[in-house]
């Protein structure tokens, strides 16, 4: 067993229920983490025997900027589908972070992580 993480991604997306964050957008951070069996790429040393990173962030990256009200909703997307385009993944996380939030304070950010096994 073994552990790919993709950290603070950054992305610029318009998620929200203010109709000013669909029109304005925010920064936003993306943390990914995912359990898969390691053992035969660390043998082999072949791209193929393993979860590429790359195509988790594009995943990361395509899904953000699909609009939606609630970060939720973004991390259930990311997990479903990478669950669905990367059999060998066996457990994930998702964090999906709003960088300062129209929340009337002083917040650095707001955040959501949600798990999903196989």
């Amino acid at each position: 067993m073994g552990v790919i993480k993709l950290n603070k991604v950054k992305v610029y997306a318009y998620h929200g229920c203010l109709i000013e964050e669909g029109q304005i957008g925010s920064d936003y951070f993306v943390d990914l983490k995912i359990r898969t069996n390691l053992t035969t790429p660390a043998i082999t040393d072949n791209l193929s025997d393993t979860v590429d990173y790359v195509h988790l962030n594009k995943i990361i990256k395509e899904e953000m900027a699909i609009r939606s009200k609630l970060l939720e909703h973004v991390c259930k997307r990311i997990l479903d589908r990478s669950f669905l385009e990367i059999s060998s993944i066996e457990k994930a996380t998702v964090t999906v972070r709003k960088v300062n939030p129209p929340i009337g304070g002083d917040v650095a950010s707001v955040g959501v992580s949600i798990t999903k096994k196989r």
